[in-house]
């Protein structure tokens, strides 16, 4: 199904996406995301031009109008790698198109502000987000504005970037990804996914996602929070039984919660869905036929 979609990554550009926790293969590449690609590829041109011939039936000025795409899925389960890879893939289409990639981390409320709420237990569940502002920049980027800004976010810090912004100009596609770009609150007159044109969601077994969260939380012990200037700095001498115990715990009193009670449910909402095994690799493409 992949057809004439070129490998354009090599080893070297794919260590580079992965991260420090990335376990994608050159492989997985050719198997999954270059079909996906060329799929998408038949949805972006067809958007093109039923835009252009809706533009002109209306009588009025062509709009250059992103593609947006969507992924969505559990904390840990790899959407940020899935991502960047598909961003990469897809910036290297024939005709080059700019692609964009905006997380709905930067539209969570800065910490101070769920502090006074009592929400930092709630970090990542629907109420500690700005919906609103979340709403208005993709409104806005489905407008045609030339340039929008989305806020920035800080994993280090654990927090909102104050007076960062990240430019998003004038891209073909863009690559909205967050745990909650799925979620339909009740009574909402206007919900994120409005704004798609496709959406991705990245699934696996529960456990699956359990030990790959205490394996990163293992790693960002070795690594990020030996600085300083990291919000979680005060574990990082931790012996390695409580830190698999403070993960886990994590996990299982916020993470798998959040999980099961709003991410999961929007899985179904999904064009794809993307099945993970144990071992990371996507082994099952599923697409929604209605």
């Amino acid at each position: 199904m992949r057809s004439d979609a070129p490998l354009s990554l090599s080893d070297d550009d794919l260590a580079a996406l992965r991260g420090l926790y990335g376990h994608l293969s050159i492989e997985e590449v050719t198997e999954v995301f270059l079909p996906l690609s060329r799929f998408l590829n038949l949805h972006f041109k067809a958007a093109q031009r039923l835009r252009r011939e809706r533009d002109e039936f209306l009588q009025r000025a062509a709009r250059r109008v992103p593609f947006v795409i969507a992924i969505s899925g559990s904390v840990a389960v790899g959407k940020s790698t899935f991502a960047r890879v598909l961003q990469a893939v897809l910036a290297r289409w024939p005709d080059g198109p700019r692609v964009d990639l905006v997380t709905t981390d930067g539209f969570l409320y800065p910490n101070a502000v769920l502090e006074e709420r009592g929400l930092m237990k709630r970090k990542g569940f629907p109420e500690s987000y700005d919906m609103r502002s979340l709403l208005e920049f993709l409104a806005a980027v489905k407008a045609g504005d030339e340039e929008v800004e989305a806020p920035v976010y800080s994993h280090l810090g654990y927090d909102v970037v104050e007076g960062e912004r990240q430019r998003v100009v004038a891209p073909d596609i863009l690559i909205f990804e967050g745990l909650n770009v799925l979620q339909a609150p009740r009574g909402a007159a206007v919900i994120a996914s409005d704004f798609f044109d496709l959406s991705v969601y990245v699934d696996a077994d529960e456990s699956d996602i359990e030990q790959w969260y205490v394996e990163r939380f293992l790693l960002l012990q070795r690594t990020a929070f030996q600085n300083p200037l990291s919000y979680f700095h005060r574990f990082r001498d931790l012996p390695k039984d409580e830190a698999i115990l403070l993960g886990t715990s994590i996990w299982r009193e916020i993470n798998l919660v959040n999980l099961q009670e709003n991410i999961l449910p929007t899985r179904q909402r999904a064009d794809f869905i993307l099945r993970k095994h144990g071992d990371h690799s996507i082994q099952e493409v599923w697409l929604r036929q209605v």
